[in-house]
């Protein structure tokens, strides 16, 4: 049976987002394309204990929120929001620590002072999209991200992964899919969340028949006002069903 917050995916999904180019499109996504496959254990701690909660969004530009209008149009604001609009008495504060142009490895050589120092319940780590457009070799990026993971389950946090856009300049690299599916294969077997973003935006190509104007900035890469809206509810919604499912009891706290 699924839980009050899944009940609440749906009615959150089936709300319009912000406008794009003037033009309206519900966010409107089933509720296992939204779903996380694990449990958010330290989030559910936080929540049944009425504490706050602190989540880091660590990546490159599309964290930082290049394309969008202003700075609290970028996914770590929206997210928020979002989060605030599910539970409005319990206080969230989401950091946006994303940087223009930094791969997998840049970002770990700043976990210390961009994740670590934070002590966050949540990491959202954004990875492979930059990799993916100067066409990085795969030869070690498993274990980077192994690593990264690794450093973030040593402070106790919960960890969601967030894969590359479906944008033009992105789909037509080579490695786009492998990135996907490396990044994929390496959530599954550090039994860590992976919040499939490549696969939400394929869908509104795809299924919804969304024009790439409607949800990817003029540049053909980063998402826009619209579609950074869309995916800070539609993850809102996966971290607030994640966090208070059955199965994530929150009667004993993760260890910090």
């Amino acid at each position: 049976m699924r839980s009050l917050a899944a009940a609440a995916l749906f009615a959150a999904l089936a709300t319009p987002a912000a406008r794009a180019e003037g033009v309206q499109h519900a966010c409107d996504v089933p509720f296992e394309a939204a779903h996380l496959a694990n449990p958010l254990p330290r989030v559910a701690h936080r929540l049944a204990a009425g504490e706050p909660i602190t989540i880091v969004a660590i990546g490159s530009s599309s964290t930082a929120g290049a394309g969008a209008s202003s700075p609290t149009a970028s996914y770590p604001s929206r997210l928020q929001v979002e989060l605030t609009q599910l539970f409005p008495r319990q206080k969230f504060t989401v950091l946006n620590r994303g940087v223009n142009g930094e791969e997998v490895n840049d970002m770990l050589r700043r976990f210390d002072t961009a994740v670590v120092a934070e002590r966050p319940d949540l990491v959202l780590w954004q990875l492979g999209t930059n990799s993916v457009i100067r066409e990085r070799p795969l030869i070690d990026h498993g274990v980077s991200i192994r690593n990264g993971i690794n450093t973030i389950k040593l402070i106790g946090s919960d960890i969601v992964l967030v894969d590359p856009q479906f944008a033009p300049k992105v789909i037509v690299k080579p490695g786009a899919a492998r990135m996907v599916d490396l990044i994929g294969v390496t959530a599954k077997a550090e039994s860590v969340d992976l919040f499939h973003r490549f696969d939400l935006m394929r869908r509104w190509h795809d299924v919804e028949h969304m024009t790439f104007e409607d949800f990817v900035s003029p540049d053909g890469l980063h998402m826009n006002d619209w579609s950074y809206g869309c995916v800070a509810k539609v993850m809102a919604a996966a971290i607030a069903e994640a966090a208070t499912r059955p199965v994530a009891s929150a009667s004993a706290a993760p260890r910090r």
